[in-house]
């Protein structure tokens, strides 16, 4: 499963939702800052993502998969990670559920980023509720994907202080800086052990 680039550099795939801020961030790790993975393929569960937008500035293939169908969306994407080599899939923002039988096809090579310290508030509106319930922390985990939901085996994570004055978007963009510094880290780390 696992296939390094003659460069040594592993084939990736990332797959957004959003404004994709950290597939962007991952892209200039990936040419400038010498991270060893070529983003290959970007998949984008949005018609309207702001992220697509970095996949036609850098020439870099991408298509929007709705998910009305999963199982036929999921297979075509599986025909084409197969078909092009890649390795491994790096989630960043992307609002979908993949199914189990998509993830055991890339068993232990699925990552994704989320923003907090898992395993607390898995899901959505996490800095709401980190707020909500008065804690002092929060932040970014980068970890696995298995079948169940922002559960998989941490591979690393960031911290950041929750002040009085936080609100829900000024955690949020504290956050967001702590994960564009986590998950190109966190890539190294998971590579490593290949």
């Amino acid at each position: 499963m696992i296939k390094f680039l003659g460069t040594n550099k592993l084939k990736t795939a990332v797959f957004i939702s959003g404004n994709g801020s950290n597939l962007k961030n991952l892209i200039e790790f990936s040419l400038f800052k010498k991270l060893p993975i070529k983003i290959s393929f970007i998949v984008s569960s949005n018609s309207n993502s702001k992220g697509l937008n970095f996949a036609k500035k850098y020439k870099i293939k991408s298509q929007i998969y709705k998910f009305n169908n999963k199982t036929k969306d999921e297979n075509e994407i599986l025909k084409y990670l197969k078909r092009n080599n890649i390795s491994m899939i790096c989630l960043a923002g992307f609002m979908k559920i993949l199914s189990n039988n998509f993830i055991k096809k890339y068993s232990g090579t699925i990552l994704n980023i989320h923003p907090s310290l898992l395993p607390k508030y898995r899901g959505l509106n996490t800095h709401r509720r980190a707020i909500e319930n008065k804690e002092k922390f929060s932040g970014c985990t980068v970890h696995f994907v298995n079948s169940k939901l922002d559960s998989g085996k941490v591979v690393l994570q960031k911290r950041v202080k929750i002040t009085n004055k936080d609100t829900p978007k000024s955690l949020s963009k504290k956050i967001l800086k702590l994960e564009h510094l986590l998950y190109p880290k966190a890539i190294l780390k998971v590579i490593s052990n290949f």
